[in-house]
């Protein structure tokens, strides 16, 4: 560490202090985001993720529950982080330039907030890396909700549409679908072309879950080689 140039500055503020705090905030903004998806994502009406045992606990009185204790205590911990940097915020922001012993109060806030990083990223890291992925229902859910709509437009743009006019075509062919109950890509050729004729065979290429992860190849898309690349980067 250096040393500090001013006696002042070294003996009055806790600048390090508020700045490990507020770092830490931000980690917890992030963590308590992640600990929300495996919440939500673990909970019947998803059912993406299973969450391991031993980041769980049952219900006081329904057997059949398995609570997210763990992420559900890491998103609760991130109001104690930001009450912490809060806590010492008001502590600076009226003392003269010298020690007081309002500075004392430091401490706490320092030190927790320390303990309950370093917890919350041990357990969030464990919980995510023992989690069983369920694939088939991920791939389900994409395939659901009109979410190749897009695509659909996309592909209208490859073939010389305007985008505007691709999104009515789009919106279009969603609101045939609901009618339906059907899906865009259960449509056949032939009710496609009712709306563009533009649209050939080869749509069928582009409106899988799959197809469109692939086709967002730019920085920092979607697509399996640059996720690949960035966990490479990443030592992961």
């Amino acid at each position: 560490p250096r040393i500090s140039k001013n006696s002042i500055d070294a003996v009055s503020d806790r600048d390090f202090v508020l700045e490990f705090l507020a770092a830490s905030a931000i980690l917890f903004v992030h963590l308590s985001r992640l600990a929300e998806e495996m919440i939500l994502w673990s909970s019947q009406e998803f059912g993406f993720v299973e969450l391991p045992d031993r980041y769980c606990t049952g219900s006081s009185m329904m057997p059949q529950k398995k609570n997210p204790d763990v992420a559900e205590l890491v998103r609760g911990k991130t109001g104690r982080v930001f009450g912490h940097l809060h806590a010492l915020l008001t502590v600076m922001k009226g003392l003269p330039l010298a020690y007081n012993r309002d500075l004392q109060e430091d401490k706490i806030p320092l030190f927790d907030t320390v303990s309950t990083v370093k917890a919350s990223v041990k357990m969030m890291r464990e919980m995510v890396r023992r989690m069983r992925v369920k694939k088939e229902q991920m791939l389900a859910a994409a395939r659901d909700g009109f979410l190749n709509a897009t695509d659909l437009a996309d592909y209208l743009v490859g073939r010389g549409v305007n985008f505007r006019a691709a999104h009515a075509v789009a919106g279009r062919v969603v609101g045939f679908c609901a009618r339906r109950r059907s899906k865009i890509e259960e449509l056949s050729l032939a009710e496609l072309q009712r709306f563009s004729p533009k649209i050939e065979k080869d749509v069928y290429c582009y409106l899988s879950p799959e197809a469109a992860v692939q086709r967002r190849r730019a920085f920092g898309g979607t697509a399996l080689a640059n996720v690949r690349r960035r966990l490479k980067e990443l030592g992961v």
